[in-house]
């Protein structure tokens, strides 16, 4: 009997021997919806974002058309922010939604709303809706449902400049914040499994080795994602992190994370690290500026590559620009699934 998609991906993440890695865009900020693909099925941004019915076909376009083994939902990280108060501007078809205005100055100053009722507003119930379809619908795929991590939401909520300083200079207001982030994003997940998603993806660009240092990161980023995670469990689900940027400040710190796989963007070394960190599963990393900019055949090289070192998840290292070739992604699938 051939494996399913879904049964690749959750034996991967459950340390299950598979035939090969599987290949995977979790959809957020890692999002695998490019203009060739748009222009194909004829769904438009921004209409797509608030609707069920859209959201759900534009996720199985994608499926189709890129030959990722997952839908990856949603298609920007502005869903949380917007429903904690977050001025959000819903892009067009060549942006993604983005934040445009950060509803507090200070830490001092946020407003705790109740979690159990934001949790229900906002895009939040068209998305529940278009996962429980595409679940019930394709049992063999997986859906990976992409939340916003703990310190990127409350940079979302607290003008990110002064957020970062008052890490050290208010501290106590600041664990206040993220321990409100992390309340709704606990609530958030348990929504989203209730609705059939396969797997949380958690993507905290903000909580990086180059921006908070390993101190901050343990003090502030580790507690938080791993209540995050620790709230899937209980939800069932298992959990990847994707991390950006250089990490050789934090990585001593990945074993202390409880997901089950790290996704790391292309300047790490992939290699490398697994040598460094044999127990950790790793997810990534092919270079998006490759991919948008780059040949296939160089494209099917660096996955190869990637195979060969025996990477679990194959995925793009960061967030696709929506230009990129849909012949360099199929190149990156193709790869994988036939890699002689």
């Amino acid at each position: 009997m051939s494996i399913t998609e879904k049964n690749r991906l959750l034996d991967t993440l459950n340390n299950i021997q598979t035939d090969r890695p599987a290949v995977i865009s979790p959809g957020g900020m890692m999002d695998a919806v490019v203009t060739d693909t748009l222009v194909k099925s004829g769904i438009e941004f921004p209409k797509v974002h608030a609707d069920p019915a859209l959201i759900e076909d534009l996720a199985l376009a994608v499926h189709h058309s890129t030959g990722f083994e997952n839908f990856g939902l949603p298609f920007c990280m502005t869903i949380e922010a917007e429903v904690l108060g977050s001025e959000i501007n819903y892009g067009n078809s060549i942006c993604v939604p983005k934040i445009t205005m950060e509803p507090f100055k200070s830490v001092e100053e946020v407003n705790f709303l109740s979690v159990k009722n934001a949790v229900l507003e906002g895009r939040v119930p068209a998305l529940a809706s278009a996962i429980k379809s595409l679940a019930k619908n394709n049992r063999d795929i997986p859906v990976v449902a992409t939340i916003t991590g703990p310190i990127s939401l409350a940079m979302s909520l607290v003008d990110p400049q002064s957020f970062l300083k008052e890490l050290y200079r208010k501290p106590k207001a600041a664990h206040s914040v993220l321990d409100y982030a992390s309340e709704f994003l606990e609530a958030y997940v348990h929504v989203l499994a209730e609705n059939g998603a396969t797997v949380i993806a958690i993507a905290d660009p903000s909580a990086t080795g180059e921006i908070l240092g390993a101190r901050l990161f343990r003090e502030y980023a580790l507690p938080q994602l791993n209540r995050v995670t620790e709230a899937a469990r209980r939800a069932g689900l298992p959990v990847i992190i994707h991390i950006c940027g250089n990490v050789n400040a934090i990585k001593p710190i990945f074993p202390e994370l409880k997901a089950e796989a790290i996704s790391l963007d292309s300047v790490v070394s992939l290699r490398q690290l697994k040598q460094e960190y044999p127990a950790l599963k790793l997810m990534g990393n092919v270079s998006t500026y490759l991919l948008e900019f780059g040949q296939a055949s160089k494209v099917s090289t660096a996955t190869r590559n990637l195979v060969e070192e025996k990477i679990e998840i194959i995925s793009p290292a960061c967030g696709l620009s929506i230009s990129t070739p849909l012949t360099n992604i199929q190149a990156l699938t193709t790869a994988v699934k036939n890699p002689n």
